[in-house]
C-alpha cells in the first residue's frame, strides 16, 4: 500500500511533465537576445559603420587610383565584389566575434545558465536553440551588410572597375559573405561555451582572427602555406571573393567549408562539455 502510494505521486508526476519544444526553446532565445540593448544597438551600429567605411574605403581607392601599383589595380578589375566586401569585413568580423562570445558566456558569468538548465534538463537542445537563433540573427545582419555594400560600393567603382551583381561570382560572394558571417558567429559561440569566460573568449577568438592567422601566413614553405590556407578565418573568407586569384590553394565553397567544419568540431566539444560538466 505504501509502495503504491508512493509511485502514484511519481508516475503522475512524468505523465505531466511537459518537457518546452524545440520552438519554445528558440522563442526564450530569442527573447533573451532581442530583450539586451546592447546587442541590439552593436548591431544596428555594426551595419551602419560597415556600409561607412565600405563607402569611404571605396572613396579613398578611386581618389588614389593613379597612385596605386598596377598590380593591385589589376587585382581590383578582377575581383571588384571582394574588393568591395574586403573593405569593411573587418569590423564586422570583430563584431560578430565579440557578440558570438557573448551571447553563451555571458550566461556563465552571470548565472543565468543555471536557470535555463533547470527548465531544461536535457542540455543539448539549450545549446541547439542558443546556436540557431544567434546563427539566423548574423546571417540575416550579415546579409544586409553584405548587399548594402555592394551596392554602395559598385557605383563608386563604377568608373575603374564595373561589377554588377548578376556578373559571374558576384551574387554568390555577396551571398556568401553573409553566410561567413554567421559561421564566423557560430565559431565564436563555441569557443565562449567552451571556455564559459567572456574576456578569455574574446580574447581567444580575436587572438585567433587578428594574431594567428596573419602570423601564420608568414610561415615558410607550402606547409606554412596550406596551414594559413586551412585556418577558419583565412578560408571562410574566400567565399567573399569574386574569382579566383593566384596562389589560392582553395575554392570559395571548399573554404566555407573548412570553416563549416571547424565550427562543426568545436559546437561538438561546446556540447560534451555542457553535458559533462556543471553550470
Amino acid at each position: 500500500m505504501t509502495t503504491t502510494t508512493a509511485l502514484a505521486p511519481a508516475s503522475a508526476s512524468v505523465g505531466g511533465d511537459r518537457r518546452p519544444g524545440f520552438g519554445s526553446l528558440m522563442l526564450s532565445e530569442w527573447t533573451k537576445i532581442r530583450s539586451v540593448r546592447s546587442t541590439v544597438w552593436s548591431l544596428s551600429i555594426l551595419v551602419v559603420l560597415t556600409l561607412v567605411f565600405t563607402g569611404l574605403f571605396m572613396q579613398m581607392g578611386i581618389a588614389n587610383w593613379d597612385k596605386a601599383d598596377p598590380a593591385q589595380q589589376a587585382e581590383m578589375r578582377m575581383d571588384p565584389t571582394g574588393t568591395i566586401l574586403g573593405s569593411g569585413i573587418l569590423l564586422s568580423q570583430l563584431a560578430v566575434c565579440v557578440l558570438g562570445v557573448m551571447a553563451i558566456a555571458s550566461e556563465y558569468s552571470t548565472g543565468m545558465i543555471r536557470a535555463s538548465l533547470l527548465a531544461v534538463p536535457r542540455r543539448v537542445p539549450v545549446l541547439a536553440a542558443k546556436g540557431a537563433v544567434f546563427g539566423l540573427l548574423v546571417l540575416a545582419v550579415g546579409e544586409l551588410t553584405a548587399f548594402g555594400s555592394f551596392f554602395i560600393g559598385a557605383p563608386i567603382l563604377d568608373s575603374k572597375a564595373p561589377v554588377a551583381i548578376g556578373d559571374p561570382g558576384a551574387l554568390r560572394a555577396v551571398v556568401g559573405c553573409g553566410l561567413y558571417l554567421a559561421l564566423l558567429g557560430l565559431f565564436a559561440l563555441a569557443v565562449g561555451a567552451i571556455i564559459r569566460h567572456t574576456a578569455a573568449s574574446i580574447t581567444v577568438v580575436i587572438g585567433f582572427v587578428l594574431v594567428i592567422t596573419p602570423m601564420a601566413g608568414l610561415l615558410p614553405g607550402s606547409v606554412g602555406a596550406r596551414i594559413h590556407a586551412y585556418l577558419p578565418t583565412e578560408a571562410g573568407f574566400m567565399i567573399t571573393q569574386q574569382h579566383a586569384r593566384a596562389g589560392d590553394l582553395l575554392g570559395p565553397w571548399e573554404g566555407l567549408g573548412v570553416l563549416a567544419l571547424w565550427t562543426a568540431v568545436l559546437l561538438a566539444v561546446a556540447t560534451v562539455q555542457l553535458r559533462r560538466r556543471d553550470a
